[in-house]
């Protein structure tokens, strides 16, 4: 197959593509892979493979075709080839949740020569390391992260990143528990794909709608919550975007859960873990069985409960998630406190304050716990964050975390 027709086929798979004949676009590059000789060719065709995948949620696929696009980077000589193939093996790893191995992915990407890819796919590196920092709980490093990506964005007018990073935001915030951002983020990707997005995948505007069902949801509106989640699931469907389907099921049996429905959110947390299983969403299986954990406590099922925690402890340890064994840590000291064991408690209560310890989820002026309950806070240019109500009572101009780390031992 030569050059000419190697692109027509990628055309035409692409076109099959759009038009949600994923299964007929999947055949059509593989026989490109299978058929064609010119080295550019099968690289695009590789790319276009990851991309697919990824949006099935075939994330050990997705892995498979980037390590063969690396290959072929490495034979074209191209320092932008390859440039490329790393960021999709680092996105490859941030979905099967191998944060470490994504963070030092896309190390490597930014320790490439300067390159004409650079400048396009420089915010996309950013925002995929803050990903994974933000998988990995390290709140700073991944605010560091999602700010640069921005700036990348503004830099280039590139409003598609925007929407993505914006959304990242959004997740970084209700994590944190600054619900009002957590809000305010995905609403602002929702107004770029209103206003940018006509050519774009209904994925943005998808993925938007999510981020805000969440928020909404944290913030007990759950009628918009529930209206938002509908029209991304409606999407998701519409696509064959299995790992979004899988996020609407928890957004959904969440919404259940705090409406007091258990008998609702049971299934749906059932239907959004066979998925999560399915595409190796580690994360995702943790935020799941937190979910049921809470509605066996709700139901006084105190050991259903616990054997939910143990399940995803497991997982968050194994994925390296410090927030999520930090959450799991203080239902198990309800559950032991209620149940009137001593020696468990305390265990938990120490591995709680641990877990606080290296997420640095302190603020640094009032020495109290940020996340515990929605406040609003604010993050200064060295990203700590702060309670906002403690910076303006302080007038503080230097970032005390930074300043403490800075001193010398024996200097006070």
């Amino acid at each position: 197959m030569g050059q000419d027709q190697t692109k027509q086929q990628i055309e035409k798979g692409l076109q099959l593509y759009q038009s949600n004949r994923t299964e007929k676009a999947l055949q059509v590059w593989t026989k490109v892979l299978e058929k064609s000789s010119d080295l550019v060719g099968r690289f695009r065709v590789l790319g276009c493979l990851v991309t697919a995948h990824s949006e099935m949620g075939r994330y050990k696929e997705m892995l498979k075709f980037a390590v063969v696009q690396i290959d072929t980077a490495r034979e074209l000589e191209d320092a932008n080839f390859l440039l490329e193939s790393y960021l999709n093996l680092a996105r490859s790893n941030e979905k099967l949740c191998e944060f470490h191995k994504t963070i030092s992915y896309c190390k490597t990407c930014l320790g490439l020569p300067g390159t004409r890819a650079a400048a396009q796919l420089g915010g996309q590196v950013s925002l995929s390391m803050g990903n994974a920092f933000l998988g990995l709980s390290l709140f700073q490093k991944a605010l560091e992260s999602f700010e640069k990506a921005l700036r990348y964005a503004h830099n280039n007018d590139d409003a598609m990143l925007e929407c993505r990073v914006c959304c990242s935001l959004g997740s970084f915030y209700a994590q944190v528990k600054d619900y009002e951002k957590a809000l305010f983020f995905p609403c602002k990707a929702a107004e770029l794909v209103n206003d940018y997005g006509k050519g774009w995948s209904l994925k943005y505007r998808a993925m938007s709608q999510y981020h805000m069902a969440v928020a909404y949801r944290l913030l007990g509106h759950l009628g918009s919550a529930m209206e938002c989640c509908e029209e991304s699931m409606k999407i998701a469907l519409q696509h064959g975007d299995r790992p979004l389907q899988a996020l609407c099921l928890l957004c959904f049996a969440d919404i259940h859960r705090s409406r007091g429905d258990l008998q609702t959110a049971f299934p749906r947390y059932d239907s959004a873990m066979s998925i999560m299983t399915e595409i190796g969403n580690r994360l995702g299986q943790v935020q799941v069985l937190l979910g049921v954990a809470k509605c066996w406590v709700a139901r006084k099922a105190l050991d259903k409960a616990l054997d939910a925690i143990e399940r995803a402890q497991d997982l968050a340890e194994e994925v390296g998630n410090k927030l999520g064994q930090l959450k799991l840590h203080c239902l198990s000291e309800g559950i032991y406190r209620s149940k009137g064991l001593q020696r468990e408690l305390r265990a938990h209560v120490v591995r709680f304050h641990e877990c606080v310890e290296e997420t640095e989820l302190y603020c640094g002026l009032c020495g109290e716990s940020i996340g515990e309950r929605n406040s609003r806070l604010q993050a200064l240019p060295c990203s700590h964050i702060f309670h906002l109500r403690c910076l303006q009572n302080n007038g503080t101009r230097s970032c005390p975390n930074c300043r403490r780390s800075s001193m010398k031992p024996g200097f006070v």
